[in-house]
């Protein structure tokens, strides 16, 4: 593993991450358009990190904290570079920030039927929480 890099996006990486997440992410949000990533990237900077192989990007994880509590979204990796460690680097930077920050506990949302994501997070220590649902309402159309 020692040839891979974590970094913080940069508003250059955009169309690279976007494009990565069609490949390697399972689902799509509102916010997965390029003025999205943009206001998260601006917002803030460290949030987005980058996992990158030989200057190719191999996997992102979003590690928002909001002041008090610390979410963790799109941890994805692509297909040919899962199980070589990058998740796990992907998320001890991001622990690594919230821990800085002074988070005290991290969640992640994962769609139910992506169960190779769920067989992911419980082996990083992760558990589900049962009696919690999510809410949504779409602000914009």
């Amino acid at each position: 593993m020692d040839d891979l890099s974590i970094r913080s996006a940069t508003a250059a990486d955009l169309d690279k991450v976007l494009a990565f997440w069609k490949v390697s992410a399972e689902g799509t949000s509102i916010s997965d358009d390029g003025d999205g990533v943009a206001r998260l990237v601006e917002r803030d900077p460290a949030a987005l990190i980058l996992a990158e192989r030989d200057g190719t990007l191999v996997g992102t994880v979003i590690a928002g904290f909001d002041g008090w509590r610390c979410h963790l979204y799109r941890l994805a990796v692509h297909p040919e570079q899962r199980r070589r460690g990058v998740g796990g680097a992907l998320l001890a930077a991001a622990e690594d920030r919230f821990a800085a920050l002074g988070g005290r506990r991290s969640d992640a949302m994962v769609l139910d039927r992506n169960d190779l994501a769920q067989r992911a997070w419980r082996a990083a220590g992760y558990g589900q929480q049962p009696q919690w649902s999510r809410w949504v309402k779409h602000l914009t159309d």
